[in-house]
C-alpha cells in the first residue's frame, strides 16, 4: 500500500511594493450607444492613472485588508457581503464585465479604477490576479465550542479539521474542494504553523472562502474528543496505517463525518491519531509516492461525504 503525504506549491514573489497618495477619483464611464454588452457590462475607461497614486492602493498587506484576486472570487465576495470591498482596481478587459459590482461601489462613494496590467500587479502584490483585485474588510474567524459541534452533529453537517495545514494555497484549494461538495465549515487550529485565510487562500480558493466558514479551536485534540462525544465518526487521514476502504456509511442512522487533514510534511500529530474514530490511506499505484493534501481532500471528501450524500442535498451555511 503507497503512503501519501502532503505538499504545498511554490509561488512566485510579490512584485515591488510602492507607496500611496491621494488624488480625486475618477469615476468609469457608462457604456456607449451601440456597444454590446449583458446587463453585468460597462465600458471602463482606458487606463490611466498609476493604481500606486490611487487611495487605498498599497501592495503590501495589512492588518484591516484583504485582497481578493480573480473575477469570480470577487463576485463571490460582493454577492456575500459587498459592504466589506472597500477599493476595486481592474483591467480594461475585465472592467467592461463588473458594471453591477461598479456601481454598487459607486452608490457607496467607494473606489473603482481602471488601471494598466502592471500596475495591477503591484496593487495585487502578485502577477497572479486574474485581471482584478477587490481590497476587502477581512472577514472574522469565530472559535468553535463543544456546544457549536454539538449543534452540527444534530444538522448531519459534515466537518473538514486541518492539522497544521501551512501552505495558504493548500488551504484555498482545499475550501474550493469543500464548497463544491458542500461542506459548510473548516476548522483549524490557533498555531502559528497553521495557514490563515489570507490574500493567497482566496486567490486559489476562486470564491470558496465565500461559501465556507474558517473556525477556530485552541487545540485539536480536545476538539476532536468533543466531534466524537457530540455525534460525529472523526476520520483522519493517514499517511500510512489506515484502511484503504473510506466510504462513509449510509442510511439515517449514519454519523456525520469530520475528516482530519495533516500537516504537509508530517501528517497528523500522534496525540492526534489516537483521538479519531478510526483512519484512511489512500492506496496508489506506487509510481509517485505522494499526493498534495488538496487534491487527498477532494478524494476523501468524495468517498465520505458526496458518495453518502443525496444528489443536490449540500445544506446551506447556518452558522
Amino acid at each position: 500500500m503507497s503512503k501519501f503525504s502532503f505538499r504545498g506549491g511554490d509561488e512566485r514573489p510579490a512584485a515591488r511594493r510602492t507607496p500611496e497618495t491621494r488624488p480625486a477619483p475618477a469615476m468609469a464611464r457608462p457604456r456607449a450607444r451601440g456597444e454590446t454588452g449583458g446587463p453585468d457590462e460597462f465600458a471602463a475607461p482606458p487606463p490611466s492613472t498609476p493604481a500606486h497614486d490611487l487611495p487605498g492602493s498599497r501592495s503590501g498587506p495589512a492588518r484591516h485588508e484583504l485582497k481578493v484576486c480573480g473575477l469570480t472570487a470577487v463576485r463571490a465576495r460582493f454577492a456575500k457581503d459587498p459592504d466589506s470591498i472597500q477599493r476595486l482596481f481592474f483591467d480594461y478587459a475585465t472592467g467592461r464585465q463588473v458594471g453591477v459590482i461598479s456601481k454598487g461601489l459607486a452608490q457607496k462613494k467607494k473606489i473603482y479604477r481602471c488601471v494598466e496590467p502592471a500596475e495591477l500587479e503591484k496593487v495585487a502584490g502578485t502577477v497572479h490576479h486574474g485581471g482584478i483585485v477587490a481590497v476587502v474588510t477581512p472577514p472574522a474567524l469565530r472559535s468553535a465550542t463543544p456546544e457549536d459541534a454539538a449543534k452540527w452533529a444534530r444538522r448531519g453537517e459534515a466537518l473538514l479539521v486541518l492539522d497544521r495545514i501551512g501552505n495558504a494555497h493548500n488551504l484555498g484549494a482545499i475550501a474550493r474542494t469543500a464548497a463544491f461538495f458542500g461542506v459548510p465549515r473548516i476548522v483549524i487550529p490557533d498555531d502559528p504553523a497553521a495557514a490563515r485565510p489570507n490574500d493567497a487562500a482566496f486567490r486559489v480558493a476562486e470564491g470558496g472562502l465565500d461559501h465556507v466558514e474558517v473556525w477556530t479551536v485552541p487545540a485539536l485534540v480536545p476538539f476532536a474528543a468533543a466531534l466524537k462525544a457530540s455525534g460525529f465518526e472523526v476520520v483522519g487521514a493517514a499517511t500510512r496505517g489506515g484502511r484503504p476502504e473510506a466510504g462513509a456509511k449510509r442510511g439515517p442512522d449514519a454519523k456525520p463525518v469530520a475528516l482530519i487533514l495533516g500537516n504537509e510534511e508530517h501528517g497528523l500529530a500522534p496525540e492526534l491519531t489516537a483521538a479519531c474514530s478510526r483512519l484512511v490511506t489512500i492506496p496508489g499505484g506506487g509510481a509517485v509516492e505522494s499526493l498534495n493534501v488538496s487534491v487527498a481532500a477532494a478524494v476523501l471528501l468524495w468517498e465520505l461525504v458526496a458518495k453518502a450524500a443525496p444528489r443536490g442535498a449540500a445544506r446551506p451555511v447556518e452558522g
